[in-house]
């Protein structure tokens, strides 16, 4: 999902000063836990806990790990005509997702930029549920409410929090606490109760994350929120994780982080988002175009679309979101130039560092068209220095999203 904004290991300024910065609900239990809490999207919020980055990594990696992710915006778009005006600012397939179904999605400008992705659930009944990225939270309710708030209610949902809990061992905690859970698969979902005994919290779950494992993000009132969390922590599978491990398992697992791989300047096409733009609404499709920059970003599909002679039409697509690897064990990070062996400038870094999982350092950035094919060779300019590197296919460590 996109699910996050800012860079992996957020640093305090003097612009953002404690006591300007929000809380999420869960902040309190946070310092209790001994995070070291850092300015992220408006909010502070941990990056790592005592274990450290590597540990909370490997942890989720191999059991379940807990993530505060309540800075992100929920939002509920009500009423019959919601999917189809929801579909008039996204390229996506919104009017034919069935109920109990989410997918994910991308808000644009008329000039077919990314002004955020999101994920949304059909909740059935006339009635979206919306997860938007913390940083964008403000102007996106008041981008959907300018466009499409005539047509259907606009409902922002400050007064909840969201978790989300990740990691291989993650359904079988949470089914222990609330059975039948299982029965949900990747991105679907629905309203459940979590607890022990009487006590039993009202949540609404989907089974989604953002670390290309298995898991679910669960949206509960703010009220409820510390409770929950705490019994999840209190679970032997469970550890608290931070914004640090967050960002090196979405790159490991190939899921761009808004503001550094996609953003206002990106289209769709050139981020390599393609799979996230269903036929319906592509060249041919029943309902084509009819979205913001629909003209751009269908002529940038079309190009890249192999003609006759096996050639994307460079003209048309000049650069394209790709996975690198560095051929010395040197992290290349967000920023770095990159280079042809010539010499000359071809694209730059978007995200990069070691990937724990991984053990090798990776990268996405954007390159010339002509230089994304996997394995083509360039290099990254380090302290003025190359570092050889290759194109990669995305993720660089497999995901294992629960499809049943």
């Amino acid at each position: 999902m996109a699910s996050s904004t800012a860079s992996a290991a957020p640093a305090a300024s003097a612009a953002s000063a404690s006591d300007t910065l929000l809380k999420t609900p869960l902040h309190d239990l946070h310092v209790e836990l001994g995070a070291r809490m850092v300015p992220f999207a408006g909010y502070t919020m941990p990056v790592q806990y005592p274990a450290g980055l590597m540990a909370e990594h490997k942890h989720t990696r191999d059991a379940a790990g807990l993530f505060d992710i309540s800075h992100m915006g929920q939002l509920r778009l009500v009423g019959p005509d919601a999917a189809a005006a929801f579909e008039t600012l996204m390229p996506v397939d919104v009017i034919d997702l069935p109920a109990g179904k989410q997918r994910y999605g991308l808000l644009l400008n008329d000039e077919g930029g990314i002004l955020d992705d999101l994920m949304f659930f059909n909740e059935g009944n006339g009635s979206l549920f919306v997860i938007v990225n913390g940083a964008c939270k403000v102007a996106d309710i008041a981008h959907i409410q300018q466009k499409i708030g005539s047509r259907c209610t606009v409902q922002p949902l400050p007064d909840h929090a969201l978790l989300a809990l990740q990691g291989p061992q993650a359904a079988a905690t949470l089914a222990r606490l609330s059975p039948g859970i299982e029965r949900f698969v990747f991105m679907t979902g629905g309203a459940v109760q979590i607890g022990e005994g009487d006590v039993k919290v009202p949540a609404f779950v989907t089974r989604s994350g953002y670390t290309g494992e298995d898991g679910f993000e669960i949206s509960v009132a703010a009220t409820d929120a510390e409770a929950l969390a705490r019994l999840l922590l209190a679970q032997p599978e469970v550890k608290p994780i931070g914004l640090g491990a967050r960002n090196s398992l979405r790159l490991e697992a190939g899921l761009c982080l808004y503001g550094n791989d996609i953003d206002t300047t990106t289209t769709p096409v050139e981020a390599s988002l393609n799979w996230a733009m269903q036929k319906v609404r592509r060249a041919g499709g029943a309902r084509e175009g009819s979205f913001p920059g629909a003209a751009r970003i269908l002529a940038q599909l079309a190009a890249a679309t192999p003609g006759a002679a096996g050639h994307t039409d460079h003209d048309t697509l000049k650069r394209k979101r790709v996975g690198l690897v560095a051929l010395e064990r040197i992290p290349v990070r967000d920023g770095t130039l990159l280079q042809s062996f010539e010499g000359h400038d071809i694209g730059i870094v978007t995200s990069g560092l070691l990937g724990p999982t991984a053990d090798r350092c990776i990268a996405m950035g954007y390159v010339a068209t002509a230089f994304a094919e996997p394995g083509t060779r360039i290099q990254a300019i380090v302290r003025g220095k190359p570092v050889p590197m290759e194109v990669s296919t995305l993720p660089f460590v497999p995901t294992r999203y629960y499809r049943g």
